[in-house]
């Protein structure tokens, strides 16, 4: 493939939270610049951000570019990870990472001008990828002759306007395979309240898509009722998303009459769901909610699914109450064949557009008939919100009996 400019070194970095895609989405644009651009350079940036603004990296070897199929096979990012907003300087400063009186951009954009890099390749959610472009901006601001292309990865599915992010189809199968293992506890105590709390601060599709997954595989099962065995034991009786409200008071109602026909209740929970009311009542105590270098509150610091546990053990009759959270679990994973497609399809155009010298995050344009290209940093935001009127949830929901 002949490059519109010569590019003579590329440099990857992966960000932000894990998801099933990373480490394939490394190897994918190793074999990728490998077979079309095989003169090519490329380096590694450790742990994102982190990495790129304290000079540390990693080059890669044909040893390593040989192998680069093996990446597929694993979750996890091979090169590392860490949370690192540009534009805080602040936290940047607290941490060590820029000295007061320096500009993060301004760091990040002389290390890449020092490295060498042309292209610089971005794996990671929203986050990461308006990070990504903020440095493009900077960099375009200032002259600087270099290309930023991003690909999206979250598994909560939540990045405008991407149809669906590398990933999301993995951690969705990973967390109903949890669910597998921790409803099998309703048979530990009478009278069980299980809540499987998933991932997603601000958008309820991958909680959504979990929670069809498991039930994708409960509808496969054989039972035998007889011995205890039964269908609605292992059922789902509820699944909140933070784009509904929720009546407590009317699905205690509801979820009493399933406790008391099932001797057990399951429900899956969005991580995100209710999180306002909860901090507005920590708030009222005078408590100070901790949050992250972006701003967003850290959700394992109030614990939503214990708080919601909370409002129903008593209501229903529970006499044991259980909080499980398949976030990491599920996010960890290697990604599945559905995903490794996408990944594959992702990261071949991404190397493409590197070499044309178009930068962008690569994904299917929602807003532009779900055409695979390089999207405008511009137009790339988080908290894409999961559409419950979906057929399928509504579906869902019905089958379950929640209204």
């Amino acid at each position: 493939m002949a490059a519109d400019k010569p590019v003579r070194r590329v440099a990857l970095l992966t960000a932000g939270g894990l998801a099933p895609c990373l480490s394939s989405a490394v190897g994918g644009l190793i074999e990728r610049y490998t077979e079309v651009a095989p003169d090519v350079e490329i380096i590694a940036y450790l742990n994102g951000y982190h990495g790129l603004l304290s000079g540390r990296h990693l080059d890669i070897t044909p040893d390593v570019r040989a192998k680069a199929s093996v990446l597929h096979k694993f979750g996890g990012s091979p090169i590392g990870n860490s949370r690192v907003k540009l534009t805080n300087t602040a936290d940047l400063v607290k941490r060590g990472l820029i000295a007061d009186g320096q500009n993060a951009l301004q760091v990040a954009a002389e290390r890449l001008v020092a490295d060498g890099v042309g292209v610089l390749h971005t794996i990671g959610g929203d986050d990461t990828n308006t990070t990504a472009a903020d440095l493009a901006a900077y960099l375009q601001e200032h002259d600087y002759d270099l290309t930023v292309v991003g690909l999206p990865k979250t598994i909560d599915n939540d990045v405008i306007p991407i149809r669906q992010s590398l990933g999301a189809w993995t951690a969705a199968e990973q967390g109903a395979l949890y669910a597998r293992n921790i409803i099998a506890e309703h048979s530990s105590n009478p009278r069980m309240l299980i809540v499987h709390e998933v991932m997603g601060r601000n958008c309820g599709w991958l909680t959504a898509a979990t929670a069809q997954s498991y039930r994708d595989w409960w509808a496969e099962q054989e039972w035998n009722p007889g011995i205890g065995l039964s269908a609605g034991r292992w059922d789902v009786d509820a699944v909140y998303v933070p784009e509904e409200s929720i009546d407590l008071d009317a699905e205690a109602e509801r979820l009493k009459a399933a406790m008391d026909r099932e001797d057990c209740v399951n429900i899956f929970l969005s991580e995100g769901a209710g999180v306002p009311a909860i901090v507005a009542e920590l708030e009222a105590r005078g408590e100070t909610v901790a949050r992250d270098p972006f701003g967003h509150v850290k959700l394992d610091t109030i614990n939503p699914g214990a708080w919601f546990a909370k409002q129903f053990a008593e209501r229903i009759g529970a006499e044991k109450t259980m909080v499980q959270k398949s976030g990491y679990f599920s996010r960890s994973a290697a990604a599945n064949d559905r995903d490794l497609a996408l990944i594959k399809e992702c990261t071949d155009f991404a190397v493409d557009a590197a070499l044309r010298g178009e930068s962008g995050v690569v994904g299917h344009d929602e807003e532009r008939g779900d055409e695979l290209r390089a999207i405008e940093f511009p137009r790339i935001a988080g908290g894409k919100e999961f559409d419950p009127g979906v057929d399928w949830f509504v579906a869902l929901k019905a089958e379950v009996g929640q209204p």
